[in-house]
């Protein structure tokens, strides 16, 4: 057992690692991992960061192996933010923070999971530290391509690219941790499109793989315009269901734990001025928490549906490639003679299209209503 045993299909990344690990002439200051959604950047930083704390280069089983991995070492600071963006007030305290050195480990490492979610401003704040290092300190900042990190940061750290992990290896990994049934792991693996978060929660959510099934089906539903308005209501409805059902409990334990620290007491009809301030700061961030995970939703969303244009493309052009729909051939093969070539890349251009203009900051429900009517199937 190792700190890289779940960083999986990224045997060339491991190597790269592993040997800035062991030898001091391959080590730099500052790192950029990018790959696309669900390659494991953030797996690959946290196990980077054990393996660099631990006194055998990474064994897996020490103490500073697991804390380190699971953000509780106290030489490692993870940020994964859960807002829309990376303000310049925490990159300013980041830059603080790594000015120090490390105080129990042979490393200070930080790691930002979402660095193209850096601001501007933020961004700016980080170039001093990169550019004027302090000893033993290290930066790995995760992106899904270079492109999403502005080019004074990228010039300032050292590439590593990962890559989208076979279907094979992502259901050994479930099998193997999660306890989960290999045909279960298998369709979970093909379905997440190897993205390993994802794959887990199919392989043991229900109501994920209900969800899914629900989204693929506007496919095949959407003749007309007033079709294309009721899909597009239909998937920023699912987006707003899961996320009111994964925020609600944790927004409430997160309130009450506020209040308690404050001394405040819950059942008082008004509150001081402080806590009440407290209190909005509070709901803001848990506003702007939600938006983004329903923009993510929808993301995924988009992407399942993408992905059942491209399985009907692939039967048009008879390219020896697997289906992420298998267990959809059915409709696989009714969108294939609905539709021809050029229809199937018309449609996955209009998705593509809308995944941008949300992106972009436009409401969900107008871009997710004009994708619709580019979906419309002849009549």
């Amino acid at each position: 057992m190792t700190v890289w045993d779940d960083v999986i299909g990224q045997q060339p990344t491991v190597e790269t690692l592993q040997r800035a690990v062991a030898e001091p002439g391959s080590m730099t200051h500052a790192w950029l991992f990018t790959g696309p959604p669900g390659s494991g950047r953030s797996v690959a930083a946290r196990a980077f960061a054990a393996a660099l704390e631990c006194p055998d280069d990474g064994c897996g089983t020490c103490r500073e192996c697991r804390t380190a991995r699971d953000g509780s070492h106290a030489d490692v600071m993870v940020v994964a933010t859960e807002g829309l963006s990376i303000q310049v007030k925490q990159a300013r305290e980041l830059v603080q923070l790594a000015a120090h050195r490390p105080s129990v480990g042979r490393w200070r490492v930080v790691i930002v999971e979402d660095a193209d979610r850096l601001t501007e401003s933020a961004a700016d704040a980080l170039l001093k530290s990169l550019e004027e290092p302090t000893p033993r300190t290290v930066w790995v900042l995760c992106a899904p391509s270079l492109e999403d990190v502005i080019i004074t940061i990228r010039s300032r750290s050292r590439h590593v690219r990962l890559r989208t992990p076979p279907v094979e290896a992502v259901a050994d990994l479930l099998v193997r941790r999660d306890g989960i049934d290999r045909p279960m792991a298998l369709y979970a693996a093909r379905a997440a499109q190897s993205h390993v978060g994802l794959a887990r929660r199919l392989a043991r959510d229900d109501g994920a793989r209900i969800r899914r099934r629900d989204v693929l089906v506007l496919a095949s539903r959407i003749r007309s315009v007033g079709d294309a308005v009721n899909a597009a209501a239909d998937l920023a409805s699912i987006a707003t269901e899961e996320s009111n059902a994964s925020s609600a409990e944790r927004d409430m334990a997160e309130r009450s734990r506020l209040m308690e620290q404050l001394g405040a007491d819950p059942s008082a009809r008004t509150q001081p001025p402080h806590v009440r301030s407290q209190l909005n700061a509070l709901e803001k961030e848990q506003k702007t928490r939600a938006t983004r995970f329903g923009r993510d939703v929808i993301d995924r969303s988009l992407i399942d549906l993408l992905s059942i244009y491209r399985d009907a493309l692939i039967l048009h052009t008879g390219a020896p490639v697997g289906l992420v729909n298998a267990d959809q051939s059915e409709q696989v093969q009714q969108l294939a003679a609905t539709l021809g070539p050029e229809a199937l890349l018309g449609a996955m251009d209009a998705i593509g299209l809308a995944r941008e203009r949300i992106a972009a900051n436009v409401p969900p429900l107008l871009a997710l209503e004009a994708m619709a009517i580019s979906l419309q199937l002849p009549r």
